[in-house]
């Protein structure tokens, strides 16, 4: 299937998807000592056991009870794994207690995610409000979780507190808020994306930029021009401006599909929104 070039997508290209277009291209490095890493990569060590932390399939056929026991007795791999797990149980007071009372009072930062990711599934107003206290969690991508669990339970429901997200100080955070802010508000998110268009985090300004297509105003088009044709900034974020001022804002809108329910990632840190999002 052919995807229309002008529809909007999930999220700003990622120039991966363009090798021609990636920092490096054509080049031939003598060794790893010669490639550059960006983006705020980094690379760190874990077991194959802790990297299918994530791979539930363990507990195919395991009750609620033993994920829950998973959850409160389990090593660090067992409660990530539970705490991801019960997100598939049917909503019931023990199962979000569970995950209210024991996952998010983890110290492990990813169990703590993995609940809140799976409070989001599960809804409800006990879940919402687990999900509310988790904004103020000391890890940001477990705040960037709790966005990602507000928007899905109720977005508009939960505005003030998505928006509250804004002021955060991590950038995961911010954008997640920006893009559940989109999708409620539309083109009035407009001063909003132009304020992160200004932002240190490159990320920020890459989305905004992207999320900028489907506003029809002149000051977008107007920011988004300068943008493009900015020189100091990266290669991807002119891109993306660039391909904004090119979609049809319309179309963008009644297309957008970068929803913070999105679960299209393969590897754990690889979720458009959730765990850490591959901006």
């Amino acid at each position: 299937m052919t995807r229309d070039p002008e529809e909007a997508t999930d999220g700003p290209t990622d120039p991966r998807v363009h090798p021609e277009e990636s920092p490096g291209f054509g080049e031939e490095p003598a060794g790893l000592e010669d490639i550059e890493v960006d983006r705020d990569v980094t690379i760190g060590e874990a077991t194959p056991r802790e990297l299918a932390a994530t791979d539930v399939a363990p507990l195919v056929g395991a009750d609620a009870t033993e994920k829950v026991r998973d959850l409160r007795e389990g090593d660090a791999v067992e409660r990530r794994r539970a705490a991801l797990a019960l997100g598939e149980e049917s909503r019931t007071p023990g199962v979000v207690d569970a995950l209210a009372a024991d996952g998010l009072a983890d110290d492990d930062a990813d169990v703590r995610q993995f609940a809140v990711e799976s409070l989001g599934q599960l809804g409800g107003d006990r879940a919402a409000e687990a999900a509310s206290a988790a904004l103020d969690d000391p890890d940001p991508w477990v705040r960037a979780e709790a966005v990602v669990a507000l928007d899905r339970i109720d977005r508009g429901a939960h505005e003030v507190r998505i928006e509250r997200a804004l002021d955060d100080d991590h950038h995961a955070v911010v954008r997640n808020a920006l893009v559940s802010l989109y999708k409620h508000r539309g083109e009035a998110l407009l001063p909003d994306l132009l304020d992160a268009t200004e932002s240190e985090s490159e990320r920020l300004r890459e989305w905004s930029a992207h999320l900028l297509a489907g506003v029809d105003d002149d000051r977008a088009r107007d920011r988004l021009d300068a943008i493009a044709g900015d020189e100091t900034e990266p290669q991807v974020v002119r891109s993306t401006a660039a391909r904004a001022l090119d979609a049809d804002p319309g179309k963008f809108r009644r297309q957008f599909t970068g929803g913070t329910e999105d679960r299209s990632a393969d590897l754990p840190g690889e979720s458009t929104l959730n765990r850490r999002p591959d901006l």
